[in-house]
């Protein structure tokens, strides 16, 4: 059985603004890790964490821009994929992500449930300052 941790989140921003902080490598940096991203389907790219020795390592699956983002996630013994949905409907951006492919409800999974939680508050803040 596969596990998801699903979140939605809703900005103040215009599509466009968010589509940018997903897929640029230095606006992610400011709320996911420093990363080698690009957004083109078989890029392959880190995200890093000297602080935790973290390294996770990703291929881009999917790019329709400004809509949804797909990219694998490998990483403390887990292979998960991680795809972003974007929906811009009465001034509002919505942002659904999902985090799958995860076995079992263990430290990688509410370290995700967790994690991904926070991140959607930073980029919150991120994008105000915009």
């Amino acid at each position: 059985m596969s596990l998801m941790v699903s979140h939605d989140f809703h900005f103040n921003s215009p599509i466009e603004k968010v589509w940018h902080a997903l897929t640029d490598a230095n606006t992610l940096a400011k709320w996911i890790m420093p990363n080698d991203f690009k957004p083109v389907v078989g890029h392959q790219f880190q995200f890093r964490n000297e602080q935790w020795n973290l390294v996770i390592d990703s291929e881009v699956l999917e790019v329709d821009e400004p809509y949804k983002l797909s990219y694998t996630w490998v990483g403390g013994g887990i292979n998960t994929t991680v795809t972003w949905t974007l929906k811009h409907e009465g001034g509002k951006t919505s942002l659904h992500l999902e985090h799958t492919g995860f076995e079992k409800e263990d430290q990688a999974f509410n370290g995700a449930k967790f994690g991904w939680a926070r991140m959607g508050e930073e980029l919150n803040k991120l994008l105000e300052e915009m």
